[in-house]
């Protein structure tokens, strides 16, 4: 994604935005671990967000086997969200 890491990383965590994720994991509050930009919705999907060398940020999404399905859409929805985000504001 062409946004920083902490943008992606706050936009994919903002419960206002969680329309990216799959719809089992909407309500869920994630855990945070801030300093290495990764969250965790129960034993279901894990995001982390790294800088990328070539600029922006690099998205993993991890899921459990029945999410995979979902995981491609996901990380769509969300690069969606964060160029929306970009441009609001």
């Amino acid at each position: 994604m062409s946004a920083p890491p902490e943008v992606v990383f706050n936009t994919a965590t903002d419960p206002a935005r969680s329309g990216w994720l799959p719809n089992e994991l909407r309500t869920a509050r994630p855990e945070l671990d801030l300093e290495r930009l990764r969250a965790r919705w129960q034993d279901r999907a894990q995001l982390t967000v790294s800088p990328n060398p070539a600029g922006g940020a690099r998205v993993e999404l991890q899921v459990a086997e029945e999410g995979r399905e979902d995981a491609d859409r996901a990380l769509d929805e969300l690069a969606r969200t964060v160029d929306d985000n970009l441009s609001a504001g």
